[in-house]
C-alpha cells in the first residue's frame, strides 16, 4: 500500500490551500514535460546512483519528475502536500513507481534513500528559515550514508531583476490576473480571477533563497555541496545571469 503520512497545519498555509483547488492546476496545466523529462535525464548522469536505487521526490506534484525517474531505472516514491495532486499523480503508478501525501518537513517513517529530488522551486514556501531547516534537516535524516540530495530553484537574483509586475493569463476560459512583487525577503505573486461565478484570490510566496543560504542549510544537516548549476542543461551557475539554482549535495 502507498504511504500515507499524516500532516500538520493543513489549511492554515497558503501552499496547504492553493496548491489543492482545480484552479492551480489549470493556471500551471501547460508546463513543459518533454523538458522536465530531458533535465531529468542529463541530471542523473551527473549523480553517484545506480540502477534500483531507492529515490524520492519530495513535493512532486502531479508527478512528471516521478515518472521520468522510474523510466531511468530507479524506485520512486512520490510525495507532495496536495491530495489532489497525488490522486492525479497516482494513474502512473507500477511497481517501482508510488505515490503518497505527505508535508516535506517531516520525516517518512521506516524510508532511507539513495537519492531526493526536491525539483522546479518547491522550496522556501514558509514562513521562516526554521521550517527550511527543518525540511533539509528530515531530508538528511532520510538519505543514506553518502546519499545525494538535488534541489532546482529560482536564481533569485535573475527572478528579482527581472521581475514582470503585472500580467493576465488566460487559460480554459479564465482570465487570471497576475501581480508580483519584492519585498526584501520574499517573492509573492498575487492572482485573482473570476471562475465558477465567484471571485477568488490567491498569494503564493516563495523566500528569496541565495547559493549562500542554502549552503548555510545544507551545512548544518551536514549535507556538502559538490556541484551547483545555472540552467537544465547543467551549465556552471552564474549569480547575475542563470536562469536556475541547481544544486547537488551529499550527506557527509
Amino acid at each position: 500500500m502507498p504511504i500515507f503520512v499524516p500532516m500538520k497545519m493543513q489549511g492554515k498555509e497558503w501552499f496547504a490551500d492553493w496548491f489543492d483547488t482545480t484552479y492551480y492546476h489549470t493556471l500551471y496545466k501547460n508546463r513543459d514535460v518533454s523538458e522536465a523529462k530531458q533535465f531529468i535525464q542529463r541530471l542523473i548522469h551527473h549523480l553517484p546512483l545506480e540502477k534500483n536505487d531507492r529515490v524520492l521526490d519530495l513535493a512532486c506534484g502531479k508527478g512528471r519528475h516521478a515518472v521520468t525517474l522510474s523510466e531511468c531505472g530507479f524506485s520512486v516514491l512520490g510525495v507532495d502536500l496536495s491530495a489532489n495532486s497525488i490522486s492525479e499523480a497516482r494513474r502512473f503508478e507500477n511497481d517501482s513507481l508510488k505515490f503518497a501525501v505527505h508535508d516535506m518537513r517531516e520525516v517518512i517513517p521506516n524510508e532511507e534513500f539513495d537519492g531526493v529530488f526536491n525539483l522546479f522551486t518547491s522550496f522556501g514556501y514558509f514562513d521562516s528559515i526554521d521550517e527550511n531547516q527543518r525540511a533539509v534537516d528530515s531530508i538528511a535524516k532520510m538519505l543514506k550514508p553518502k546519499g545525494t540530495l538535488v534541489i532546482d530553484f529560482m536564481n533569485v537574483q535573475q527572478v528579482v531583476a527581472n521581475l514582470v509586475k503585472s500580467e493576465n493569463k488566460s487559460v480554459d476560459g479564465i482570465t487570471f490576473n497576475i501581480e508580483r512583487k519584492f519585498d526584501g525577503t520574499h517573492i509573492f505573486k498575487h492572482i485573482r480571477f473570476n471562475a465558477d461565478g465567484q471571485d477568488h484570490s490567491f498569494t503564493e510566496r516563495v523566500q528569496a533563497l541565495t547559493l549562500e543560504d542554502f549552503s548555510s542549510m545544507l551545512d548544518a544537516a551536514n549535507l556538502k555541496i559538490l556541484d551547483s548549476f545555472g540552467d537544465f542543461d547543467l551549465n556552471p551557475f552564474e549569480e547575475t545571469s542563470s536562469d536556475r539554482l541547481i544544486i547537488i549535495a551529499q550527506l557527509k
